[in-house]
């Protein structure tokens, strides 16, 4: 039970802090900017592989317990379990900051700026080298201390640069919670499928890079 609810308390540190960040910077003119929302991201993911690594594992995003799964790494009854926690968690923090800042009309949500196909292929794409970065500095304890460090950084550096396309999520249950709350719903099928097919992708070429006689 405790691995369950660190990834709902993981995915609602994420979603609280990091669409949080886009709806403070909104209200506030800008004064984050596009590098303050991913820092506020990078942060807080860094933080909490630290507090529940050992815990939970901290995956506090659907597409990587999907990859794990396929790539029989975790069990399909905690797949189910851990995808269910952080869909809750992530939807409290959407209710809570919509009771917060109840005039706010997107709470974060990840919208396309320009055609679809753009924002599904930097979404899959940087999903992938997501998911391989959090296969690679996990699977060998030498990078144990920095691997919260090196995964926060990734993450950050892929919402500066895909951030002002696709919104940079990366992660189904950040964007289903703001969009399901807010209304906003209209592109969500790419945020669900393009970072589960990218994370997919990559736990099968790291498979086959990585196959023991």
């Amino acid at each position: 039970m405790k691995k369950y609810i660190a990834e709902f308390i993981g995915t609602f540190a994420l979603v609280f802090c990091g669409t949080g960040a886009i709806i403070v910077n909104e209200q506030s003119n800008g004064s984050l900017g596009l590098i303050g929302i991913a820092l506020a991201f990078g942060i807080t993911i860094s933080a909490m592989i630290y507090i529940f690594g050992n815990i939970s594992g901290t995956h506090i995003n659907p597409s990587v317990t999907i990859a794990l799964l396929i790539g029989k790494l975790t069990s399909k009854r905690d797949a189910v379990f851990y995808i269910s926690a952080q869909i809750l968690g992530a939807i409290l923090a959407s209710v809570l900051l919509k009771f917060m800042f109840s005039k706010n009309l997107t709470l974060g949500t990840t919208i396309p700026s320009g055609e679809l196909l753009q924002s599904f292929i930097l979404e899959f794409v940087l999903t992938f080298f997501l998911m391989l970065t959090i296969l690679g500095v996990t699977s060998k304890k030498e990078f144990s201390n920095i691997a919260g460090l090196v995964i926060g950084l990734v993450v950050t550096g892929i919402i500066i640069f895909a951030g002002p396309i696709s919104g940079g999520s990366f992660n189904p249950a950040r964007s289903f919670a703001p969009a399901i709350v807010s209304g906003n719903i209209t592109a969500l099928w790419i945020y669900l499928t393009a970072p589960t097919l990218g994370a997919i992708v990559a736990m099968l070429i790291w498979k086959s890079f990585n196959k023991t006689e």
